[in-house]
């Protein structure tokens, strides 16, 4: 029995050998490379005009992702501005539909972001259109902001407008196990947010500052694309997320729907006929390729907590336009 089961492990292990350095994958793909051209996919439709899908899913950052076999998986944020200035000298595509699948990221990856879908707007006079699946909250709504139209499918989480940094806290466990550790610095505050002390009253407060003045611009940004005042901003301010019919009550969204509704916006804003095709760019191709597959759907995050345990999330130093509510 025994035999047998390890001639068969050694024969599955051969094949997918085989597989990985044959020509098998000339149409398909193990491994998306950042050095393989964007090429065009039609999902839907057999018209001449197009509308493209761009996805943005899971953590938005500039970061790469790595892997044990194959190459480096481009990072989030250069491969959406990549297919977007590809769009951009594309006179076919008319309009472009984001699809958010995120719970946030890095601030400054959520700005590049929001500003380069101003920048394409403003020099293609073409439309955008936010379709939110699962979670588009923090910073996956900061890069909703500058589109058209937003739609939110009837389970959707959004909102978290508002910005969180955090320290791990490693004094308590250190003095514990008596480990120290000694620090030169040239100012008394080169080494604020250190989790092997604790913060002074003056540290936090900078560190408050920090958080609301980037919170801030978040909360402007929002008032004057969505034009939201008075109950419905204090509601917003409290950095909650909601659902989409609060999303909706509140003016966050457009419409509670599906993706064939942000299509259908796409045509109607963009002025195209019924028959205009649905398309991504793409650097690997799959098998019964569909608007839901195309684009990656699942959230997935590599990070590993503080020694191996998963009470303490080990984002890198920084600010975050992110929802966090658990591990």
């Amino acid at each position: 029995m025994n035999l047998l089961k390890n001639r068969t492990i050694k024969i599955f292990i051969i094949f997918a050998i085989t597989l990985l350095f044959t020509g098998c994958f000339s149409k398909v793909q193990m491994f998306q490379n950042s050095s393989d051209p964007l090429k065009e996919t039609v999902l839907e439709g057999d018209g001449e005009q197009k509308i493209l899908l761009i996805p943005i899913h899971g953590v938005i950052s500039s970061d790469s992702s790595k892997r044990m076999l194959g190459p480096s998986k481009p990072g989030m944020m250069p491969e959406f501005i990549s297919k977007l200035k590809k769009a951009e000298s594309d006179e076919s595509i008319k309009a472009v539909i984001i699809s958010i699948n995120s719970p946030g990221g890095t601030v400054t990856a959520s700005d590049i972001i929001y500003n380069e879908i101003r920048s394409f707007k403003k020099k293609t006079n073409k439309k955008v259109i936010v379709i939110m699946m699962d979670v588009a909250a923090s910073g996956g709504y900061y890069v909703s902001i500058p589109a058209d139209y937003i739609i939110a499918h009837p389970t959707t989480i959004t909102g978290s407008i508002g910005v969180i940094t955090m320290r791990q806290d490693l004094k308590g466990l250190m003095s514990k196990i008596g480990i120290g550790v000694t620090v030169y610095k040239s100012g008394k505050n080169k080494d604020m947010g250190s989790p092997f002390r604790i913060s002074t009253g003056e540290e936090k407060k900078m560190m408050q500052n920090i958080v609301t003045n980037l919170a801030n611009r978040f909360v402007g940004l929002v008032v004057k694309k969505r034009g939201i005042s008075g109950e419905k901003l204090k509601r917003i301010k409290t950095a909650r997320v909601f659902l989409p019919r609060e999303a909706l009550e509140v003016g966050l969204i457009d419409k509670i729907g599906y993706f064939k509704d942000a299509v259908k916006k796409a045509k109607q804003l963009s002025k195209i006929p019924e028959n205009s095709q649905v398309v991504v760019y793409k650097r690997s191709q799959y098998f019964d390729d569909n608007v839901y597959n195309s684009a990656g759907a699942n959230i997935k995050r590599s990070d590993k907590s503080l020694l191996g345990l998963d009470i303490i999330p080990n984002y890198k130093t920084g600010f975050y336009y992110m929802w966090v509510p658990g591990e």
